[in-house]
């Protein structure tokens, strides 16, 4: 006959036209998460709707940052005259550090970058720091506040407000233009369940008496 069949699409271009739900679900779960992200940063800049609540988002950024949690444990643990205490502040020393090993590894696995509207003035960073997926101050806020209800004595609303502290940590990341509202959520299930590896690996003078010899 003289019209001849169309040609068949081959396989790839058809995904391509017929993409799957999964793809669906996920391009726009990204597009929302942008899109909420840029509304939220509402601390990004001065000049930003609530631009003059910036300076006290920095400070809590700060309250979050590895390097103060870090030299302030390392300091307790060479001040404490307590073996009950050393061993406390031994095992959140060694969760701060798997915190920052884990969160830089996943970071420059996934290379996400950091919103187009944040300004790159943040408090001592690395080149890992470019990444912002997950949020590693959402991470070590989550696995900090599990640390210290789970070990250390406190009146109820001492206990809210650590765990308020551990929210608004993870909040003022995205106000501030940090970080995407799936990076934080993500570090906050992250840290969360890091502090279950902590348990398990807990050290002792048991477990790991030559670092505790050191004390």
């Amino acid at each position: 006959s003289g019209s001849s069949a169309a040609a068949p699409l081959p396989e790839e271009d058809c995904m391509k036209l017929n993409p799957s739900f999964l793809g669906i679900a996920l391009s726009s779960l990204l597009a929302i998460d942008l899109w909420a992200s840029k509304r939220l940063g509402v601390c990004a800049g001065e000049g930003s709707a609530w631009g003059s609540a910036r300076p006290l988002m920095k400070v809590i950024e700060v309250s979050g940052h590895g390097i103060p949690w870090l030299l302030g444990t390392f300091y307790g643990l060479c001040q404490s005259d307590s073996s009950a205490a050393r061993e406390v502040l031994l095992n959140l020393l060694f969760a701060l550090l798997l915190d920052l090993v884990l969160v830089a590894v996943v970071k420059g696995l996934v290379k996400r970058r950091r919103p187009t509207h944040n300004k790159m003035d943040m408090f001592v960073t690395i080149s890992v720091d470019k990444y912002s997926f997950p949020s590693g101050h959402a991470t070590r806020a989550a696995l900090v506040c599990r640390f210290v209800l789970h070990h250390l004595v406190l009146a109820v609303p001492l206990r809210v407000l650590v765990v308020l502290w551990a929210l608004i940590v993870g909040i003022s990341r995205v106000m501030l233009g940090r970080h995407n509202v799936t990076d934080v959520l993500f570090g906050l299930l992250l840290g969360y369940a890091l502090y279950s590896v902590v348990e398990y690996c807990w050290l002792s003078p048991l477990s790991a008496p030559a670092l505790f010899a050191l004390w």
